[in-house]
Protein backbone atom coordinates (compact mmCIF):
# COMPACT_ATOMS: atom_id res chain seq x y z
CA UNK A 1 0.00 0.00 0.00
CA UNK A 2 1.33 3.72 -0.82
CA UNK A 3 1.76 5.84 1.51
CA UNK A 4 -1.29 7.97 2.32
CA UNK A 5 -1.86 10.28 4.03
CA UNK A 6 -5.58 12.00 3.60
CA UNK A 7 -6.36 15.21 6.22
CA UNK A 8 -9.91 16.17 6.74
CA UNK A 9 -9.53 19.69 7.23
CA UNK A 10 -10.14 23.01 7.02
CA UNK A 11 -10.17 25.81 4.30
CA UNK A 12 -6.35 25.82 3.26
CA UNK A 13 -6.95 29.65 2.50
CA UNK A 14 -7.65 30.20 6.12
CA UNK A 15 -4.28 28.43 7.28
CA UNK A 16 -2.21 30.45 9.70
CA UNK A 17 0.78 29.21 8.36
CA UNK A 18 3.15 30.45 11.18
CA UNK A 19 0.69 28.55 14.57
CA UNK A 20 -1.14 25.99 12.11
CA UNK A 21 -0.85 22.55 13.85
CA UNK A 22 -2.30 20.24 10.85
CA UNK A 23 0.45 22.10 8.58
CA UNK A 24 2.88 20.89 11.00
CA UNK A 25 1.78 17.10 11.13
CA UNK A 26 1.42 16.92 7.66
CA UNK A 27 4.43 18.30 6.74
CA UNK A 28 6.76 15.73 9.26
CA UNK A 29 4.27 13.18 7.18
CA UNK A 30 5.49 14.19 4.35
CA UNK A 31 9.02 14.38 5.46
CA UNK A 32 8.39 10.65 6.18
CA UNK A 33 7.20 9.83 2.76
CA UNK A 34 3.80 10.02 2.73
CA UNK A 35 1.53 11.63 -0.20
CA UNK A 36 -0.79 14.33 0.86
CA UNK A 37 -4.01 14.05 0.41
CA UNK A 38 -6.43 16.83 1.47
CA UNK A 39 -10.06 17.15 1.58
CA UNK A 40 -12.79 19.29 3.22
CA UNK A 41 -15.76 17.91 5.10
CA UNK A 42 -17.99 18.76 2.31
CA UNK A 43 -16.23 16.82 -0.38
CA UNK A 44 -16.68 13.46 1.25
CA UNK A 45 -19.41 11.00 -0.01
CA UNK A 46 -20.85 7.51 0.74
CA UNK A 47 -21.18 5.30 -2.52
CA UNK A 48 -21.38 2.02 -3.06
CA UNK A 49 -20.57 0.89 0.00
CA UNK A 50 -16.83 2.78 -0.36
CA UNK A 51 -16.06 6.14 1.64
CA UNK A 52 -14.55 8.28 -0.97
CA UNK A 53 -13.33 11.95 -1.25
CA UNK A 54 -12.34 14.40 -3.43
CA UNK A 55 -9.25 15.19 -2.66
CA UNK A 56 -6.44 17.51 -3.68
CA UNK A 57 -3.14 16.11 -3.46
CA UNK A 58 -0.77 18.80 -2.45
CA UNK A 59 2.91 19.42 -2.04
CA UNK A 60 3.79 20.94 1.40
CA UNK A 61 6.08 23.64 1.18
CA UNK A 62 6.72 24.07 4.97
CA UNK A 63 8.19 27.71 6.05
CA UNK A 64 7.36 29.01 2.69
CA UNK A 65 4.79 32.10 1.87
CA UNK A 66 3.35 29.48 -0.42
CA UNK A 67 2.90 26.88 1.63
CA UNK A 68 1.48 24.19 -0.25
CA UNK A 69 1.53 22.86 -4.35
CA UNK A 70 -1.79 21.80 -5.28
CA UNK A 71 -0.39 18.58 -8.03
CA UNK A 72 -3.60 17.34 -9.00
CA UNK A 73 -7.28 16.29 -7.93
CA UNK A 74 -8.53 13.11 -7.36
CA UNK A 75 -11.61 11.05 -6.17
CA UNK A 76 -10.32 8.86 -3.83
CA UNK A 77 -11.34 5.83 -1.79
CA UNK A 78 -10.34 7.09 1.75
CA UNK A 79 -9.72 2.79 2.70
CA UNK A 80 -6.44 3.38 0.53
CA UNK A 81 -5.20 5.66 3.06
CA UNK A 82 -2.83 4.12 5.19
CA UNK A 83 -3.79 7.26 7.93
CA UNK A 84 -6.56 9.22 8.41
CA UNK A 85 -6.70 12.93 10.38
CA UNK A 86 -9.40 14.58 11.58
CA UNK A 87 -8.60 17.72 11.19
CA UNK A 88 -11.12 20.14 10.77
CA UNK A 89 -11.69 22.96 12.95
CA UNK A 90 -14.96 23.37 15.33
CA UNK A 91 -18.07 23.89 15.91
CA UNK A 92 -19.02 20.20 15.75
CA UNK A 93 -21.79 20.56 14.10
CA UNK A 94 -24.15 18.11 11.62
CA UNK A 95 -21.53 18.26 8.88
CA UNK A 96 -18.81 17.30 11.28
CA UNK A 97 -21.04 14.53 12.88
CA UNK A 98 -22.05 12.89 9.49
CA UNK A 99 -18.41 12.77 8.42
CA UNK A 100 -17.79 10.63 11.67
CA UNK A 101 -20.30 8.46 10.34
CA UNK A 102 -19.06 8.34 7.20
CA UNK A 103 -15.65 7.28 8.67
CA UNK A 104 -16.82 5.25 11.16
CA UNK A 105 -17.38 2.74 8.00
CA UNK A 106 -13.50 2.23 7.14
CA UNK A 107 -12.44 2.82 10.95
CA UNK A 108 -11.35 -0.87 10.83
CA UNK A 109 -9.46 -0.78 7.99
CA UNK A 110 -7.50 2.34 7.92
CA UNK A 111 -6.06 4.07 11.18
CA UNK A 112 -8.01 7.16 11.72
CA UNK A 113 -6.83 10.00 14.20
CA UNK A 114 -8.62 10.74 16.65
CA UNK A 115 -10.65 7.71 16.17
CA UNK A 116 -14.53 8.88 14.38
CA UNK A 117 -16.77 7.25 17.14
CA UNK A 118 -14.59 8.49 19.83
CA UNK A 119 -14.42 12.25 18.69
CA UNK A 120 -18.57 11.49 18.10
CA UNK A 121 -19.22 10.62 21.85
CA UNK A 122 -16.56 12.74 23.35
CA UNK A 123 -17.69 16.23 23.84
CA UNK A 124 -14.67 18.83 24.28
CA UNK A 125 -16.92 20.38 27.64
CA UNK A 126 -19.25 17.78 28.62
CA UNK A 127 -16.39 15.02 28.92
CA UNK A 128 -14.43 17.07 31.59
CA UNK A 129 -17.63 16.08 33.90
CA UNK A 130 -15.71 12.96 34.34
CA UNK A 131 -13.05 14.69 36.22
CA UNK A 132 -15.01 17.35 38.39
CA UNK A 133 -12.62 17.08 41.13
CA UNK A 134 -10.33 18.69 39.47
CA UNK A 135 -12.86 21.35 38.64
CA UNK A 136 -14.05 24.95 40.06
CA UNK A 137 -17.58 24.69 40.72
CA UNK A 138 -19.73 24.32 37.77
CA UNK A 139 -23.33 24.34 36.22
CA UNK A 140 -24.32 23.12 33.11
CA UNK A 141 -27.68 23.63 32.85
CA UNK A 142 -30.58 25.89 30.84
CA UNK A 143 -32.69 26.67 34.10
CA UNK A 144 -32.95 30.33 34.79
CA UNK A 145 -33.46 30.08 38.66
CA UNK A 146 -30.23 27.79 38.92
CA UNK A 147 -28.25 29.97 36.90
CA UNK A 148 -29.05 32.93 39.41
CA UNK A 149 -28.33 30.96 42.31
CA UNK A 150 -25.53 30.03 41.22
CA UNK A 151 -24.18 33.74 40.00
CA UNK A 152 -25.24 34.80 43.49
CA UNK A 153 -23.24 32.39 45.42
CA UNK A 154 -20.02 32.93 43.02
CA UNK A 155 -20.23 36.53 42.17
CA UNK A 156 -18.26 36.10 38.87
CA UNK A 157 -18.80 33.75 36.58
CA UNK A 158 -17.66 32.56 32.68
CA UNK A 159 -20.53 31.29 30.58
CA UNK A 160 -19.34 29.03 27.64
CA UNK A 161 -22.14 27.47 25.06
CA UNK A 162 -21.09 23.85 25.14
CA UNK A 163 -19.85 23.27 21.84
CA UNK A 164 -18.61 26.88 21.25
CA UNK A 165 -15.00 27.12 19.93
CA UNK A 166 -12.14 29.57 19.61
CA UNK A 167 -13.20 31.59 22.74
CA UNK A 168 -16.65 32.58 20.74
CA UNK A 169 -19.55 33.61 22.85
CA UNK A 170 -17.41 33.18 26.55
CA UNK A 171 -18.19 36.38 28.96
CA UNK A 172 -17.70 36.85 31.71
CA UNK A 173 -21.29 37.42 33.80
CA UNK A 174 -20.75 39.50 37.51
CA UNK A 175 -24.81 40.12 37.39
CA UNK A 176 -27.54 38.21 36.25
CA UNK A 177 -28.39 39.53 33.05
CA UNK A 178 -31.64 37.32 32.06
CA UNK A 179 -31.80 38.93 28.76
CA UNK A 180 -28.30 37.54 27.51
CA UNK A 181 -28.86 34.43 29.20
CA UNK A 182 -32.01 33.87 27.58
CA UNK A 183 -30.67 34.81 24.23
CA UNK A 184 -28.06 32.54 24.47
CA UNK A 185 -29.80 29.45 26.02
CA UNK A 186 -32.18 30.17 22.93
CA UNK A 187 -29.26 29.78 20.08
CA UNK A 188 -26.94 26.81 22.20
CA UNK A 189 -29.45 25.44 24.57
CA UNK A 190 -27.46 23.84 27.43
CA UNK A 191 -24.52 26.33 28.93
CA UNK A 192 -21.73 25.69 30.71
CA UNK A 193 -21.51 28.14 33.84
CA UNK A 194 -17.96 28.15 35.80
CA UNK A 195 -16.88 29.81 38.48
CA UNK A 196 -14.43 33.02 37.59
CA UNK A 197 -10.89 32.19 38.02
CA UNK A 198 -8.83 35.36 38.82
CA UNK A 199 -5.70 33.59 37.51
CA UNK A 200 -6.73 33.05 34.16
CA UNK A 201 -5.31 36.90 33.41
CA UNK A 202 -1.41 35.74 33.92
CA UNK A 203 -2.58 32.78 31.76
CA UNK A 204 -3.66 29.62 31.39
CA UNK A 205 -1.95 25.91 30.44
CA UNK A 206 -2.65 24.03 27.29
CA UNK A 207 -1.77 20.45 27.84
CA UNK A 208 -0.48 18.16 25.15
CA UNK A 209 -1.26 14.63 25.47
CA UNK A 210 -0.20 12.10 22.34
CA UNK A 211 -1.09 8.34 23.21
CA UNK A 212 -1.94 8.99 26.53
CA UNK A 213 1.53 10.84 27.66
CA UNK A 214 1.97 14.34 28.56
CA UNK A 215 4.30 15.17 25.95
CA UNK A 216 4.57 19.51 26.52
CA UNK A 217 2.60 22.12 27.91
CA UNK A 218 2.29 26.34 27.13
CA UNK A 219 0.66 29.10 29.03
CA UNK A 220 -1.09 31.20 27.18
CA UNK A 221 -1.61 34.90 28.34
CA UNK A 222 -4.84 37.09 27.34
CA UNK A 223 -4.42 40.48 25.62
CA UNK A 224 -4.76 43.27 27.98
CA UNK A 225 -8.66 43.37 30.10
CA UNK A 226 -9.54 40.34 28.16
CA UNK A 227 -10.40 36.78 29.88
CA UNK A 228 -9.63 34.47 26.56
CA UNK A 229 -6.38 32.84 26.58
CA UNK A 230 -6.82 31.94 22.97
CA UNK A 231 -4.78 33.02 20.71
CA UNK A 232 -7.05 33.61 17.86
CA UNK A 233 -8.36 36.38 20.33
CA UNK A 234 -4.67 37.77 20.55
CA UNK A 235 -3.10 35.83 23.48
CA UNK A 236 0.46 35.20 23.40
CA UNK A 237 2.31 31.94 24.33
CA UNK A 238 5.27 31.15 26.83
CA UNK A 239 6.76 27.83 28.53
CA UNK A 240 5.16 26.96 31.59
CA UNK A 241 6.06 23.75 33.81
CA UNK A 242 3.03 21.67 35.68
CA UNK A 243 2.35 21.76 39.53
CA UNK A 244 1.85 18.08 41.10
CA UNK A 245 -1.78 18.99 41.22
CA UNK A 246 -1.96 19.36 36.99
CA UNK A 247 0.64 16.45 36.38
CA UNK A 248 -2.01 14.42 38.45
CA UNK A 249 -5.14 15.60 36.72
CA UNK A 250 -3.09 15.42 33.44
CA UNK A 251 -2.48 11.63 33.88
CA UNK A 252 -5.56 10.49 34.91
CA UNK A 253 -7.25 12.35 32.36
CA UNK A 254 -4.82 10.69 29.54
CA UNK A 255 -5.39 7.41 30.71
CA UNK A 256 -8.89 8.35 30.15
CA UNK A 257 -8.01 9.68 26.64
CA UNK A 258 -6.22 6.86 25.56
CA UNK A 259 -9.34 3.77 26.90
CA UNK A 260 -11.39 5.71 24.43
CA UNK A 261 -9.56 6.09 21.53
CA UNK A 262 -8.44 9.35 22.04
CA UNK A 263 -5.16 9.93 20.68
CA UNK A 264 -4.11 13.62 20.39
CA UNK A 265 -5.82 15.88 22.76
CA UNK A 266 -5.20 19.68 24.22
CA UNK A 267 -6.63 19.86 27.99
CA UNK A 268 -6.51 23.31 29.63
CA UNK A 269 -5.79 24.50 33.35
CA UNK A 270 -6.51 27.73 35.35
CA UNK A 271 -4.68 28.31 38.59
CA UNK A 272 -4.63 24.59 38.64
CA UNK A 273 -8.01 24.21 38.01
CA UNK A 274 -9.03 22.23 35.07
CA UNK A 275 -11.69 24.50 33.18
CA UNK A 276 -13.83 21.91 31.37
CA UNK A 277 -12.07 22.22 27.74
CA UNK A 278 -10.48 19.17 26.50
CA UNK A 279 -9.90 19.19 22.56
CA UNK A 280 -10.38 16.24 20.93
CA UNK A 281 -11.71 17.40 17.38
CA UNK A 282 -8.97 19.32 16.61
CA UNK A 283 -6.00 20.35 19.01
CA UNK A 284 -3.77 23.07 18.51
CA UNK A 285 -0.51 24.75 19.86
CA UNK A 286 2.06 21.96 18.69
CA UNK A 287 3.91 24.85 16.27
CA UNK A 288 4.16 27.51 19.03
CA UNK A 289 5.46 24.69 21.21
CA UNK A 290 7.97 24.31 18.81
CA UNK A 291 8.60 27.62 18.44
CA UNK A 292 9.30 28.14 22.39
CA UNK A 293 10.94 24.92 23.42
CA UNK A 294 12.90 23.89 20.33
CA UNK A 295 10.85 20.61 20.10
CA UNK A 296 8.94 19.21 17.28
CA UNK A 297 6.16 17.27 18.47
CA UNK A 298 4.85 16.48 15.10
CA UNK A 299 8.01 13.77 15.46
CA UNK A 300 6.27 12.20 18.50
CA UNK A 301 3.24 12.31 16.85
CA UNK A 302 4.15 10.23 13.90
CA UNK A 303 7.31 8.07 16.08
CA UNK A 304 3.78 6.72 18.09
CA UNK A 305 1.09 6.06 15.73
Amino acid sequence: MKKILAIQGSDLKKINIKTDTTLLLANEAQKRGYKIYYYEPQNISFLNGKVIALCRHIKINYGKKKFFTSLKTINFNLVNSKVILIRNDPPFNNRYLYTTFLLNHISKKVKIINHPFAVRNISEKLFSINFTKYMPPTLISENLKEIKIFLKKHNSVVVKPINGFSGNNVFLLKTFAAGKIKKLLNTHNHLFFQKFLPGVYKGDKRVFIIKGKIVGAISRVPKKGSILSNMSKGAVAKLTKLTKKELKASKEIGRLLIKNNIYFAGIDFVQEKLIGDINVTSPTGLAAYRDLSGKNLAKFFWNNI
